[in-house]
């Protein structure tokens, strides 16, 4: 069970880690940001996470709002697997959580 919670977090993490980095590369890159390799590479790597929100998100939210959405969700989620973990820790003791 720990290690499932350890990869979900680490799964969440990755995720906005994609989600965030290709905003701010987006922002750097401006309108050529289409061309631009590593823009690409977290674009592709950020889609799960976004269709995700995509889909289950009312379509009264623009396209250009699923990123934030996307963002809002992960850390909402982040914030419940850590809480999750150390409730788990707090069980089993320290020693196992190691």
């Amino acid at each position: 069970m720990f290690l499932a919670i350890v990869i979900l977090k680490s799964l969440i993490e990755l995720s906005l880690m994609f989600v965030v980095g290709r905003f701010i590369l987006g922002l750097l890159a401006g309108a050529k940001r289409q061309t631009n390799v590593f823009w690409q590479l977290l674009d592709v790597a950020s889609k799960p996470s976004l269709w995700l929100t995509r889909r289950f998100s009312p379509k009264l939210i623009l396209d250009q709002h699923i990123p934030l959405a996307a963002v809002s969700w992960l850390i909402i989620a982040w914030v419940l697997v850590v809480m999750l973990k150390i409730d788990l820790c707090l069980q089993v003791g320290a020693e196992a959580c190691q």
